[in-house]
């Protein structure tokens, strides 16, 4: 185990015991913020069509607000990507943001790749999201993930709990989100070709993030 990792998770639980001592003292801040289901369905040249989020998946991820919407192309491939946003207006309660690679192998999904990659969206510095190639059976899909809170984007589940205390702390606010984009492969689509058009979507998504998940 690192020397890195080891602080992570050092951090990770004293910021969980710093959130709950001062839950106990503090009103927390919830900013206001437009429902998810308001993000435009129409996003350049894709046109999205919202989805249900089951019962089960509500019962574990717990309060918050949740968007999970099909968009689809006219032209080019990938034709179709999936948009999840999870954001929790406050994470003191106990609901808290958990990485997708948890969830993906009890819906039949294992990853054949892991890595980070850089994004870069207007009007924010470059920042790093998780790239996960994953498989079912057959099936191939290309999926990039982070968690994003008060205009900073990062892909790591233990820094994001290390900023969820920081903030606490400075903005007594202890909200965010966790944004993932999917697309799925047809037979001779590369990992690689999958991530630019991931990439050139958030460029139509990204801009707007601020309105639902507030700055």
């Amino acid at each position: 185990m690192s020397l890195d990792f080891r602080f992570l998770i050092a951090a990770t639980m004293l910021a969980s015991t710093a959130l709950v001592i001062q839950a106990h003292y503090r009103n927390e801040v919830i900013p206001a913020h437009q429902p998810l289901a308001s993000i435009p369905l129409q996003l350049g040249a894709w046109r999205g069509t919202d989805q249900t989020v089951d019962s089960e998946d509500r019962e574990v991820l717990g309060d918050g607000d949740f968007l999970k919407r099909i968009y689809r192309r006219d032209s080019g491939t990938p034709s179709q990507i999936e948009l999840f946003i999870a954001y929790f207006p406050t994470q003191r309660t106990g609901d808290t943001i958990h990485s997708p690679l948890n969830c993906l192998p009890g819906s039949g999904w294992f990853p054949l790749e892991t890595k980070r990659t850089t994004f870069s969206v207007a009007g924010h510095q470059p920042f790093q999201v998780n790239r996960a190639y994953v498989a079912k059976g057959d099936d191939r899909a290309l999926v990039l993930y982070w968690y994003w809170a008060h205009h900073r984007g990062v892909p790591s589940e233990y820094w994001a709990k290390f900023y969820l205390v920081a903030d606490s702390i400075r903005l007594n606010r202890s909200d965010g989100a966790l944004i993932r984009i999917t697309a799925p492969m047809g037979r001779g689509e590369t990992p690689d070709a999958s991530q630019q058009a991931l990439i050139d979507f958030s460029g139509q998504l990204m801009p707007l993030i601020d309105t639902y998940v507030p700055r």
